[in-house]
């Protein structure tokens, strides 16, 4: 639909939940999302988003703002890379020892025999994945042990994605993207704290928002932060 200037594309989800008022989401990579009840038309749902087509626009120009000033990645030295919400330099330093990734003085040092783009693009993935496995275990206990319906650490898993921070499967599984561990932490609390939500509210209704809001006030303010630098943080080509 046109708003403007501007085409609006969306992917229309119908969300099978009583009392479930129409709700629009915009993702990291611009993708726009209009969830409404079940039995709602086309029609409707266009009608939905129009009624909050100026919010997405904007929000729409912020991202591609944002994505216009981030520059493809070289993994040079001189380069700015992220862990928990700090930038620091990137220091590509060649060596005939041992490869390896260390936090020294604001800069993340990747030793290697080989500065190949590629090789040290691997090595800092490496990195990332295992300080996730680490910092993410360890928030989720964190915000879990504050939820009275969880009973026990949920089963969970790390998988890289494009669109989304978290998820959580229909059988209780929370995953979590390895690249949240660049976000600060207040933002990954806030995704873990969706997700385990989740286990209690199995879509986005009014429920799931009082939920998420009673657990956490602030967490609109922590999800724009996250908005805003996604492009930033999730930027690995």
């Amino acid at each position: 639909m046109r708003y403007g200037d501007r085409e609006l594309q969306f992917c229309w989800r119908l969300q099978d939940s009583p009392g479930h008022k129409a709700r629009i989401h915009v993702y990291p990579d611009g993708l726009v999302e209009v969830e409404t009840p079940k039995g709602t038309t086309l029609a409707e749902a266009k009608q939905a988003l129009l009624r909050r087509a100026r919010w997405v626009s904007r929000h729409l120009g912020d991202i591609e703002e944002v994505r216009a000033a981030v520059l493809k990645r070289q993994y040079v030295s001189g380069e700015t890379v992220f862990y928990l919400g700090r930038r620091h330099v990137l220091k590509v330093i060649s060596s005939n020892g041992e490869q390896s990734v260390k936090m020294l003085r604001g800069q993340l040092q990747v030793t290697t025999r080989d500065t190949n783009s590629g090789i040290v693009k691997a090595e800092l993935a490496r990195w990332y994945r295992d300080r996730a496995r680490e910092v993410l275990a360890r928030r989720l206990l964190a915000v879990g042990e504050r939820l009275p319906w969880v009973k026990k650490a949920p089963t969970w898993l790390l998988r890289e994605m494009r669109t989304q921070w978290g998820s959580c499967s229909p059988s209780g599984t929370i995953i979590l993207n390895p690249h949240l561990v660049k976000t600060p932490t207040r933002c990954i609390d806030y995704v873990i704290l969706h997700e385990l939500c989740h286990l209690q509210e199995h879509n986005h209704s009014a429920k799931f928002y009082r939920l998420l809001k009673r657990s956490m006030p602030d967490w609109q303010q922590a999800k724009m932060r996250l908005d805003r630098m996604s492009e930033l943080y999730l930027n690995d080509e």
